[in-house]
């Protein structure tokens, strides 16, 4: 069974900055490129960033561009997502997916706000 368990959510004010980790099992981790979501409230679910199996390559929506960074650790089955310089509009649940597989976790919340 895949389980993804997504960690590191919190209040920050904005500026502020937070570390995502979201530990892999049950699925063969370096073999899939993995991605991070986030949803807002009363919005939908939204590509944040992307990496691949290796961790050569990544890839970011626009808004967060030059703010957040993804990366993984294949040895912990676990990607990360740096995300600094946070502004309110940055809150929203985060999520966590192996590329290609239907499976979320329960995601973590993050709130920037002063």
């Amino acid at each position: 069974e895949v389980q993804l368990v997504e960690s590191g959510g919190g209040l920050v004010q904005p500026g502020g900055s937070l570390r995502l980790s979201c530990a892999a099992s049950g699925l063969t981790f370096s073999r899939y490129g993995m991605s991070w979501y986030r949803q807002a409230p009363g919005k939908e679910r939204r590509f944040v960033a992307t990496i691949t199996s290796t961790g050569g390559s990544t890839n970011y929506a626009e808004p967060v561009k030059g703010r957040f960074t993804i990366s993984r650790d294949n040895a912990k089955s676990t990607v990360y997502l740096q995300m600094n310089t946070l502004k309110p509009d940055d809150t929203a649940v985060y999520y966590c997916n192996p590329i290609g597989l239907p499976y979320w976790g329960q995601g973590t919340q993050v709130t920037v706000s002063s």
